[in-house]
């Protein structure tokens, strides 16, 4: 290649280019024909310790619906979509029709699925591809549940048996710029006006926000100082979202910036069920729990291509399953699969029962976030090269938990929710903050 100096860019690509240089990419099939791609997902041989065994008849039939759409519809698309940084809206109807949409919400159009199965669903649903089970967490375990613990009655007859079909989409708006892990600091504002509220400021970081039929805000009542909720409506005046672009994961979520410009909400589109930071918290409880079983999803979703890719290529005369290293790291991530599985598991059954607490259920998503890393990381050392590129799944999956390592509290916040819990001591702020000493 000659470099050539030009202030026309155009003009010096042309000239450097070779004539094959604009050729569509080759088929990955004819570009690597050794091993099979992810547009065909490879069977689930990650449930090694028969977890499906624990599950009821109902459980066990969500796990078959799912992974069978999934495995059908997403898979042959998703490296495309992903690429693209594009939500691929046709399957929404589908995914509606799906049984799962709605989660534990009992009435209305919603399927009233045990947390367990609800759990299933989100693993099986991310098994495949994280960007929709985020996609799905949104909509079901923030947007729809907030409406169905906090909402009114009308509100909830109103919205949520449109929302269980996906014929509308949600979205739940409480991160801002400057106010991310201090959540409960938030800015935007809720000022009382003659037959409303006018909201007014900023919130980053929205999934579904840039198509939501329905935004779910949180903002903070100039009377009461106190975090209150609200319903805005798609295309309200004042109501700006733009994408956020540059992602290095969850690239098919459409994650937003969200502008409140005096948008005004009717009296009845306030949440009468939230009105302070602590009303989020029996939403949260349920979100933490289902974002846990994202990455135990993710982690399935690479054992199985990671058990496929060993026993296909063949390197030096032998699949690469036949090598020691290899065979030692494919049962390290075997058994994160198996550890991540059971304490989710064990999530659900506390929650069930009443007994879970925020420290438990704070643990659970940071450690198991924490080694469904590890796991992509020992997943992409296995792929080697084809470890880089989204059609082997590993290096989508690999940039996916990034994200889902940081949202839903990141490590360390999630780790001195626990921390507090056990010692009784609070350690979220350092000492300057707190205007004395901690001794």
């Amino acid at each position: 290649m000659t470099v050539l100096s030009s202030p026309d860019r155009d003009s010096a690509e042309k000239k450097v280019k070779s004539s094959y240089f604009d050729l569509p990419p080759m088929e990955i099939s004819v570009a690597f024909p050794q091993a099979t791609p992810a547009s065909k997902f490879p069977p689930c041989t990650s449930d090694y310790y028969r977890f499906d065994d624990l599950l009821t008849p109902e459980e066990q039939a969500v796990r078959k619906r799912v992974r069978a759409f999934m495995e059908k519809e997403v898979a042959p698309i998703m490296t495309e979509y992903w690429e693209k940084a594009e939500f691929p809206f046709h399957i929404i109807p589908k995914f509606g029709a799906l049984g799962v949409v709605g989660g534990s919400i009992k009435g209305y159009g919603c399927p009233g699925l045990s947390i367990t199965a609800s759990a299933i669903a989100t693993a099986e649903i991310s098994r495949v591809d994280a960007s929709c089970g985020t996609f799905h967490l949104v909509h079901t375990s923030l947007g729809m549940l907030t409406i169905a613990l906090c909402g009114s009655e009308a509100q909830k007859q109103k919205y949520l048996p449109s929302l269980a079909q996906m014929k509308t989409v949600t979205c739940w708006a409480l991160t801002e710029p400057d106010n991310g892990s201090d959540a409960s600091a938030l800015k935007t504002t809720a000022t009382k006006v003659e037959g409303g509220w006018v909201l007014q400021g900023q919130k980053r970081w929205i999934g579904n926000s840039t198509f939501a039929d329905l935004l779910v805000i949180l903002a903070r009542n100039t009377t009461t100082n106190q975090v209150n909720g609200f319903l805005v409506q798609k295309d309200a005046p004042g109501l700006t979202v733009t994408k956020i672009p540059n992602k290095i994961g969850l690239r098919i979520v459409q994650n937003g910036d969200i502008l409140l410009q005096n948008v005004f909400v009717p009296d009845e589109e306030r949440l009468p069920g939230l009105n302070s930071f602590q009303d989020t918290s029996k939403v949260l409880a349920v979100s933490r729990v289902m974002v846990a079983w994202q990455p135990i999803g993710i982690t399935m979703g690479i054992y199985d291509m990671c058990h496929r890719y060993l026993l296909e290529r063949k390197q030096f005369g032998a699949p690469l399953a036949a090598f020691q290293l290899n065979q030692q790291k494919l049962v390290k991530i075997l058994g994160n699969v198996q550890a991540m599985f059971m304490m989710g598991w064990r999530l659900c059954k506390l929650y069930e029962s009443g007994q879970m607490t925020p420290g438990q259920a704070s643990l659970g998503k940071a450690w198991i976030s924490s080694k469904a890393r590890e796991t992509a990381s020992l997943g992409r050392e296995l792929l080697g090269g084809n470890g880089i590129v989204g059609d082997f799944l590993v290096a989508k999956a690999f940039g996916d938990l990034e994200p889902i390592y940081t949202y839903e509290g990141t490590y360390d916040i999630n780790t001195l929710v626990t921390g507090r819990e056990v010692t009784g001591i609070a350690s979220f702020k350092p000492p300057a903050s707190r205007g004395r000493s901690r001794l």
